[in-house]
């Protein structure tokens, strides 16, 4: 049986998160209605996973999850409104240890909970396979305490690329990240280590909700020595660029008179997951020599983008994967490593180092 223990304030939400996962047949469930109930029960009930409401009187969501990661560290999945508050709480969750998310009904509740039903099950069965690293979640709530007072950490500058960024002899060439549970925890470790001067736009497809990933743009935005933006519109590919599709939609290359852009596209139901990395991947290759593309997939559930980066190494590109050890799941790096479809296999934190001695190598070549 899987120990769950739900906190929400709303009693009707109680009632039918409990009644969905009741009807599994497999979860053993208890219920708290604050932050202070769901810390007692953290250390009575000791439950596999959590699901932690962001908004409850008296301990929040967020002071709750900092407790149990310090205290009990083990999967939590909050549970968030689509208000801009809701987005900005959210990510802070996940900085201090959440390994996902779940939007509430934005309608009526007890009508949209059906069909939120398939989401909530994958994503609380998937936060049970999710590790949780004490070691490395005491770090991210290091970090997250000096950006809270305006001490942030930033990559050395770099000019290793010196001026040959834009000289001719340098092609232009793509990098394509494709994520999902836990995500954005990893792209906040691997993002930021990417130099300033890094000649290549990035693109990153991040499974995630419409309102949630233009202020995780701008979150990444302000830790980042690359800018980076959220595709809510076609944007002209540059150099120093990072490129975050819009949730509930997938982003694409595309080509235009003034040159190669990203474009946000609706989202096709032949692709399970949005944004899609698989039909991410595909477009680039439609548009790029294989050859300056460097395809990176990290952590997530399922295998979206592991036919479409194999399919990119085959062709002469490059492909590094999250390894096991970092992953919070190693679902989609891990079908990738099966497919033979890496030519790297990379801890979390070792990643961007890699990226940049690719293009390091190419530049003076």
């Amino acid at each position: 049986m899987i120990k769950l223990l739900i906190a929400d304030d709303s009693a009707l939400m109680r009632k039918l998160l409990e009644g969905i996962f009741r009807g599994e047949g497999d979860f053993d469930i208890q219920l708290a209605r604050n932050g202070t109930e769901a810390l007692e029960l953290v250390r009575s009930f000791d439950p596999h996973v959590v699901t932690l409401d962001v908004q409850m009187p008296g301990m929040d969501g967020l002071s709750c999850l900092s407790q149990i990661m310090i205290q009990a560290p083990r999967p939590v999945v909050m549970i968030s409104s689509l208000t801009a508050q809701g987005a900005d709480a959210t990510l802070e969750a996940i900085e201090l240890g959440a390994v996902d998310f779940i939007a509430k009904p934005a309608g009526t509740v007890s009508l949209e909970i059906d069909r939120m039903r398939p989401v909530l099950i994958e994503k609380v069965r998937g936060a049970v396979q999710a590790k949780i690293r004490p070691t490395l979640r005491l770090k991210e709530r290091i970090r997250h305490q000096f950006r809270g007072a305006g001490i942030v950490s930033r990559p050395i500058r770099s000019d290793r690329y010196g001026t040959r960024k834009t000289g001719p002899q340098l092609k232009p060439g793509l990098i394509l990240v494709g994520t999902s549970t836990g995500g954005p925890a990893a792209l906040d470790i691997v993002l930021p280590r990417l130099p300033q001067q890094l000649p290549w736009p990035v693109i990153v497809a991040q499974h995630m909700p419409a309102n949630f990933t233009g202020a995780f743009a701008r979150r990444l935005d302000r830790n980042c020595e690359l800018k980076v933006v959220e595709v809510s519109r076609p944007m002209l590919l540059e150099p120093g660029t990072i490129y975050i599709g819009r949730g509930d939609a997938d982003v694409v290359v595309s080509s235009r008179q003034s040159g190669l852009h990203a474009m946000p596209v609706p989202a096709r139901r032949d692709y399970p997951w949005h944004p899609s990395v698989e039909r991410m991947v595909q477009s680039a290759l439609e548009h790029y020599d294989p050859t300056r593309l460097i395809g990176v997939l990290m952590t997530g559930m399922g295998n979206d983008g592991a036919a479409a980066m194999t399919e990119l190494r085959q062709r002469g590109g490059r492909t590094i994967a999250e390894a096991e050890s970092t992953a919070v799941v190693w679902g989609m790096p891990g079908e990738l490593v099966k497919s033979g479809g890496a030519d790297l296999v990379r801890p979390v934190d070792e990643i961007a180092a890699s990226l940049a001695e690719w293009i390091a190598a190419d530049a003076v070549h």
